[in-house]
């Protein structure tokens, strides 16, 4: 087995154990839609209702950031240089990439990602209105 797929075999495994104890390391993905992540975020939260000490961004253009081994182990070297005893990730993608406030307007809609336009994040479902 080659050293990504180990990063991922271990990221997954930490995931389903649950949170055990702290540090805690968090993966999300998000993408323009539902099918394909652009961007993952890893953070570490040090405690119980502790804010993010440290956070990783990746971008990817093409391709799904989800499928890609050697991102995995860029996660993994950071969750290992961080000493994580948990790791929490959601298995689908939260949202758009772009950044409320920094890439368009507080509580506007990303112009870049309509798909996600009167969206629930966590669910992938449009809201009743």
């Amino acid at each position: 087995m080659k050293p990504e797929q180990r990063a991922r075999k271990w990221i997954e495994k930490k995931a389903k154990k649950g949170v055990r104890s702290y540090p805690v390391g968090t993966i999300a993905f998000y993408g323009p839609d539902d099918s394909r992540a652009t961007k993952v975020a890893a953070a570490i939260l040090p405690y119980q209702d502790s804010e993010v000490t440290e956070l990783r961004r990746r971008f990817g253009e093409t391709g799904d950031l989800r499928k890609d081994d050697k991102i995995f182990a860029e996660i993994a070297a950071f969750l290992w240089e961080q000493d994580v005893h948990s790791v929490v990730m959601v298995d689908g993608i939260l949202g758009c990439p772009h950044e409320e406030g920094t890439d368009y307007p507080e509580g506007g809609v990303c112009p870049k990602c309509p798909y996600w336009a009167g969206r629930d994040r966590w669910t992938g479902k449009l809201k009743a209105y």
